[in-house]
């Protein structure tokens, strides 16, 4: 992927520190860490923000970019995707807001576009793993000696957090899990749904970076150059193996989730048994009170002294004889 001269030095006139919409710049040297030097910079990284209109216009402007590249960067829609046009692999890739400035469990979307001495990348709101190794270039932590190598570390992070929240929501199903087996479950569904929905947006973030390297590791298999086909392939491996652990986490989950809510079925019903116990131990009392209670003539133990407690004597029995036999048919069930 070589850029033609006139656009390398169209790129090199221009300086990082322009007020032209950049979040960040950098110059890498032939070590892969960041310069300061013009004459010692073998690549450069510029990182716009798309919410800026003067990042947009600089885009826009850039003659180096093919019309493909440059429409990936510019798009409307957050449509994810991963191309080759021009010696230039260009794409859409999710990654997760920065945990500072917003809520870090929702989608952002980073658009890059790089060849081998020069990449771009955009995005609307702050995106963690972009962050995190912007400060790795700062703090010369780690050689990036082509663009390719950047790009790979920023999916790699994104990657790695998302595996990290996978680890974690495991051992909290574990320990919903003691619970549940210990018959202390009562207070478990709120951990429960809370995990679900935090392995929900995982899976999304999961299967659509591993849908892209599949399809990009298939199409663009023979056009690539082999230093970025091995890049794919390592990353559509490790994509694949993501996705697997967090299938497995969602499967699990959904199992203690219909554990749950068989306890919860079981006492329901359990519940619905004493309830109609009572009330058919109760009908026959009622019925009887109620018959006893007419202000009618021939009423039976009218003036009878006793009465009252032959009735209630009556309607103990009638209550006896209805709960044996309501209980005895519970236990044939």
């Amino acid at each position: 992927m070589k850029m033609p001269e006139a656009s390398q030095l169209s790129l090199a006139s221009r300086s990082l520190d322009d007020p032209e919409g950049l979040v960040a710049g950098f110059s890498f040297d032939t070590d892969g860490f960041e310069t300061r030097e013009l004459s010692a910079s073998r690549w450069t990284w510029k990182n716009y923000s798309l919410a800026d209109a003067r990042g947009r216009k600089a885009i826009e402007q850039n003659g180096a970019l093919p019309d493909p590249v440059r429409d990936s960067l510019l798009a409307a829609d957050d449509a994810l995707h991963i191309d080759h046009d021009e010696g230039w692999l260009h794409g859409a890739i999710t990654d997760s807001h920065h945990k500072h400035y917003t809520d870090a469990d929702e989608i952002g979307h980073l658009r890059f576009a790089f060849c081998d001495t020069v990449l771009i990348s955009a995005r609307r709101h702050p995106l963690q793993s972009v962050d995190d190794v912007r400060r790795l270039v700062e703090q010369r932590k780690k050689p990036f000696r082509t663009p390719a190598d950047l790009v790979e570390s920023i999916i790699v992070h994104t990657f790695e957090r998302l595996a990290a929240d996978v680890v974690l929501i495991g051992h909290e199903l574990d320990s919903i899990e003691d619970s549940i087996v210990g018959d202390a479950w009562h207070r478990e569904r709120e951990r429960l749904t809370k995990a679900r929905r935090k392995l929900v947006f995982i899976h999304r973030q999961i299967a659509s970076a591993s849908g892209l390297f599949r399809h990009i590791e298939h199409i663009h298999r023979n056009d690539l150059p082999d230093e970025l086909a091995d890049m794919v392939t390592r990353l559509s491996h490790r994509a694949v193996a993501l996705l697997h652990d967090s299938e497995q986490a969602q499967s699990r989950a959904r199992l203690l989730q219909d554990e749950l809510m068989a306890k919860l079925t079981a006492e329901s019903n359990r519940l619905l048994y004493v309830l109609s116990v009572l009330t058919a131990v109760l009908l026959p009392m009622t019925i009887i009170s109620g018959l006893f209670g007419m202000n009618v003539g021939g009423l039976p133990f009218l003036e009878d002294e006793l009465g009252f407690w032959f009735v209630a004597a009556g309607s103990v029995v009638v209550a006896a004889v209805v709960f044996l036999v309501v209980s005895r048919l519970g236990r044939r069930r």
